[in-house]
C-alpha cells in the first residue's frame, strides 16, 4: 500500500537524521561500503524513506551510490581533507575577525576555560574520557567561529562541511599527541580574540590549518 505524502516525508527525514547519524558518528567509516538491505536492517525504515536518505546523503557528497551494488562512504583521500579543513579555515579566520571587530571576545572566557582544562589534564595523562571532551572542545570552537558570522548561508555550508568533517576525522581520531598542541592552537586564536588582534586572529586560524594537515600528513 502507498504511503500518503506526509507521512512518506516524515519517514524519509528520520531516514536521513539516522543515516547522518551513523556517517557522523563513525559508525558508517570513511571508504566502508553497505549494502542497500543492510542498511534497511540498521536504520529500521522501509526501503522508499531509506533510498531517499541515500539520494540526500549523496548531494551532500556523504556518499556516493553504486548502481545495482549498495552506497559507498566518501573516502578520507588527502585532497578531500585538505579541502574540508581549508574550508573550515576561511569561515574561521572570518569568524575570528568578527569576534574581535564587535569587541566582544570576553564572551569566549567560558571555551577558553575549558581549553585550558582539558590541556592541564592532558599534560598529565590522556584518558578515553578525556579524548572525547578534546574532541567537544575542538568542535565548539570551530562553531562559535561559525556562529560569529550571523549568516543562514555560512552555517548552512559550516553545518555540510563538519558533517563531512566528522566522517574524515573518524578515519583518524583525534590521538593523544595532537591533543596537546591542538589545544594550544586553539588557546592562541582565543587570545588574540580576547587581545583585540584581528590580524593576528587570522594568523592563528591559519597556523592551526598547517598544523593540522601535518598531522595528517599534508604538507601546505
Amino acid at each position: 500500500m502507498k504511503m500518503p505524502e506526509a507521512e512518506g516525508l516524515l519517514l524519509a527525514d528520520k531516514a536521513f537524521l539516522a543515516l547522518r547519524e551513523q556517517l557522523t558518528s563513525g559508525v558508517l567509516r570513511a571508504g566502508q561500503f553497505v549494502s542497500m538491505p543492510d542498511l534497511v536492517k540498521t536504520i529500521g525504515l522501509p526501503l522508499a524513506p531509506v533510498r531517499e536518505a541515500v539520494k540526500r546523503a549523496e548531494s551532500a557528497a556523504l556518499v556516493r551510490v553504486l548502481p545495482k551494488r549498495g552506497v559507498a562512504v566518501m573516502e578520507a583521500t588527502p585532497d578531500l581533507v585538505r579541502d574540508c579543513f581549508h574550508l573550515r579555515t576561511i569561515l574561521d579566520q572570518e569568524g575570528a575577525r568578527e569576534w574581535v571587530r564587535r569587541g566582544i571576545g570576553a564572551r569566549l572566557g567560558e571555551l577558553r576555560e575549558r581549553h585550558q582544562k582539558v590541556l592541564d589534564e592532558a599534560r598529565i595523562g590522556i584518558t578515553p574520557s578525556l579524548q572525547r571532551e578534546a574532541m567537544a572542545v575542538d568542535w565548539a570552537l570551530h562553531a562559535a567561529l561559525a556562529d560569529a558570522l550571523h549568516n543562514e548561508s555560512v552555517s548552512e555550508i559550516y553545518a555540510r562541511n563538519r558533517d563531512r568533517l566528522s566522517v574524515i576525522q573518524h578515519s583518524r581520531p583525534l590521538l593523544p599527541d595532537r591533543i596537546v598542541p591542538a589545544m594550544e592552537e586553539h588557546l592562541a586564536i582565543l587570545d588574540a580574540i580576547a587581545g583585540a588582534d584581528e590580524q593576528l586572529a587570522a594568523e592563528e586560524v591559519r597556523r592551526h590549518f598547517r598544523q593540522t594537515l601535518r598531522w595528517w600528513g599534508i604538507i601546505v
